[in-house]
C-alpha cells in the first residue's frame, strides 16, 4: 500500500482571555485545519509551518515543544489505497487576518466547543480535543 505523509497546525489565538481555533472551509464541504504534503528533504515541523503560511499567510506562529499527534486513514486514489499520516503541531498566533490560498473558501475562528461542533472528520475532532486538554493542563501547571 503507498503512504503519504502530511503535516499540519491546530491554530489558536487567545481573544478575551478565551482561546479560538482556526478552521479552514475546503471546497469539498469540509472543516479541517491547515495541512498539507511534506516535500522531499523538509522536516514535518517545517512543513506544517509552510503549509499553514500558503494557506492563511499567517507565519507569525509560536510552536509548543510538547505537542505532536497524528492521524492515519487509508483512502482510495482510483483503484489504489493509500495509507496517509498527518501529523499535527499546535501553535499559537496573535493575528487575526486570515488571507486564503485558492484551496480554501472560508475560515473561523471559533471558540472549543463551537470549533469542535464544526470540525467535520472524527479524527480531526479528536485531535482538537488533545490539544485543548494539553493547554488546559499546561495553563493549570503554571499556576
Amino acid at each position: 500500500m503507498a503512504r503519504e505523509k502530511s503535516a499540519g497546525i491546530i491554530l489558536y489565538r487567545t481573544e478575551s482571555g478565551k482561546r479560538h481555533y482556526l478552521l479552514l472551509h475546503y471546497p469539498h464541504g469540509h472543516w479541517d485545519f491547515p495541512k498539507g504534503h511534506i516535500e522531499l528533504g523538509e522536516s514535518e515541523k517545517n512543513a506544517a509551518l509552510r503549509e499553514t503560511k500558503e494557506e492563511t499567510r499567517i507565519g507569525q506562529i509560536d510552536l509548543d515543544p510538547g505537542f505532536k499527534e497524528e492521524i492515519k486513514y487509508i483512502f482510495a486514489r482510483g483503484s489504489e489505497k493509500i495509507l496517509k499520516i498527518v501529523v499535527f503541531f499546535l501553535g499559537e498566533t496573535t493575528r487575526e487576518d486570515v488571507f486564503l490560498s485558492e484551496e480554501h473558501i472560508n475560515y473561523k475562528w471559533l471558540p472549543y466547543e463551537f470549533a469542535y461542533k464544526m470540525t467535520t472528520f472524527e479524527n480531526a475532532k479528536e485531535i482538537l480535543e488533545k490539544a485543548e486538554e494539553y493547554l488546559k493542563n499546561r495553563s493549570s501547571q503554571s499556576q
